[in-house]
């Protein structure tokens, strides 16, 4: 008879995802009621409350569903040894995504879709404009106020990083998880497609992409969400915890403003085509997978699960003729 390691949990799985991303969609709601979409003054409640389901989900699952005899350590909330035996996973969560999008920044500069002003900062002083008019240093504010920036990614992402925790609890910490049995790259692809869906209603209100078709969006972020989520799914397993993941992901949306900090005057920054989130960053991300594969880090080696036995320590014996 299989194991529980051996096949997906059906049951736990599409309840899964029918909890965390029913209850989000129904939380969008309001932003197309008013018709006010991203705008709507409770829009920044709506959408932490949806990135809270996939918590929601996992926990309603593994208490529940599908029960576990430890529901938070099954979703990497805890892990054996504690912060001991992630904490270099942290630090790599905390300074990888601001590098990495410096460096997808770097690539759509080569490319030619991104236009930068990497030591005049024109576009950030033709944003701040009407802070320095009149100021008789206004040459010096924008490098002030680049630099500020900066600092405030490398410490805002820690706050990004608690409702990160309510995605990555859910798609990392129980569904990558729960599709292993599918190998990893399955399992990967599964969870960022379905990440990539959840995001629907507020794609639709131009969330990302709002200068391309709904249909080019959905495409698009699902595109991302398979890429980067790899990733996360990557410092899930190795690290045996969901922090770094959700770290990792609390950066990665505060590394989102460093394409305004360096684009040239008259020239906004497109997410089509810019950053991590655009496709010239896309081949950051990638190069990003195949190192891993190349230093034989990607499939995460993990522990072979134990054999089942006669009672708990004791193993299955063969009887001999």
């Amino acid at each position: 008879m299989a194991s529980q390691q051996d096949r997906v949990d059906v049951r736990g799985t599409v309840w899964f995802v029918a909890i965390a991303i029913g209850p989000a969609w129904l939380l969008s709601v309001p932003m197309f009621i008013t018709g006010e979409g991203l705008s709507w003054s409770g829009a920044p409640f709506a959408l932490t409350a949806m990135m809270l389901m996939p918590a929601v989900a996992a926990l309603v699952v593994n208490k529940w569903i599908s029960p576990s005899p430890k529901p938070l350590r099954a979703t990497g909330l805890t892990n054996p040894g504690g912060i001991k035996k992630w904490w270099h996973y942290a630090l790599l969560a905390w300074f990888g995504p601001p590098i990495a999008a410096m460096l997808a920044l770097a690539v759509g500069y080569m490319l030619g879709v991104y236009h930068a002003d990497w030591t005049g900062l024109s576009g950030l002083a033709e944003r701040s404009a009407p802070e320095i008019v009149g100021q008789p240093e206004s040459q010096t504010v924008p490098t002030s106020l680049a630099l500020t920036q900066i600092g405030q990614i490398f410490l805002m992402g820690w706050v990004h990083a608690v409702p990160a925790l309510g995605e990555e609890l859910g798609w990392r910490g129980y569904l990558t998880k729960a599709l292993l049995p599918l190998g990893q790259p399955g399992a990967f692809l599964t969870t960022g497609a379905l990440w990539g869906l959840w995001h629907a209603p507020i794609l639709i209100l131009g969330y990302n992409y709002p200068s391309v078709p709904i249909v080019v969006a959905f495409i698009m972020m699902i595109c991302f969400c398979v890429l980067v989520g790899t990733l996360l799914s990557w410092l899930r397993l190795a690290s045996g915890s969901v922090w770094p993941a959700a770290i990792a992901h609390g950066f990665l949306n505060a590394a989102a403003a460093l394409g305004g900090i360096f684009s040239a005057a008259g020239h906004p920054v497109n997410n089509v085509h810019v950053g991590l989130l655009g496709w010239s960053g896309w081949i950051v991300l990638v190069l990003l997978i195949l190192v891993l594969m190349l230093v034989g880090k990607l499939p995460v080696k993990l522990p072979a699960a134990p054999k089942a036995g006669i009672s708990k320590g004791v193993s299955r014996l063969s009887r001999k003729g």
